[in-house]
């Protein structure tokens, strides 16, 4: 069973199963995320849905590219987790089914060309505090944690 994060589905609601993939990209203390302006600003871990025919690992490159302009190395998933979401920029009502993966951060390539994101760097303990989503914020406090240790 996969760990469900955030607001009860209502029942009354019909859901359509969305897949994605999110990554923690932790380097020297901090983690790489991405702030998604509008609505609202919204820290986030990187990354998004995966495009149909398309595998986890090449979606997890191309949404990080697409949110920070970073490549990674060495991507390990590290667990998973659900949410029941109201997705306003695709008018959708989503049950969220969030891959979590650890990656190495290799290189800025570009800025983010995704619109509306920015790239920031957060120290590793504040992002558990600040992370747009419970989930996110569950999986980035095992990495804090591990970083402080090591």
């Amino acid at each position: 069973m996969i760990r469900r994060f955030g607001d009860t589905p209502e029942k009354s609601q019909s859901y359509r199963r969305r897949p994605g993939v999110y990554a923690l990209l932790p380097r020297d203390g901090e983690l790489l995320l991405t702030c998604q302006r509008e609505p609202g600003p919204d820290i986030q871990l990187p990354g998004g849905g995966i495009d149909p025919g398309e595998s986890p690992i090449p979606a997890l490159h191309r949404e990080v590219m697409e949110e920070t302009g970073w490549t990674i190395s060495q991507p390990r998933k590290l667990g998973a987790f659900r949410r029941y979401a109201y997705m306003p920029e695709y008018d959708l009502w989503a049950e969220k089914l969030c891959h979590i993966y650890i990656a190495r951060p290799a290189r800025r390539i570009c800025a983010p060309t995704e619109p509306l994101h920015d790239a920031i760097w957060m120290r590793a303990d504040a992002a558990c505090e600040i992370l747009g989503n419970a989930g996110d914020r569950h999986f980035a406090s095992i990495i804090a944690r591990w970083m402080a240790q090591t």
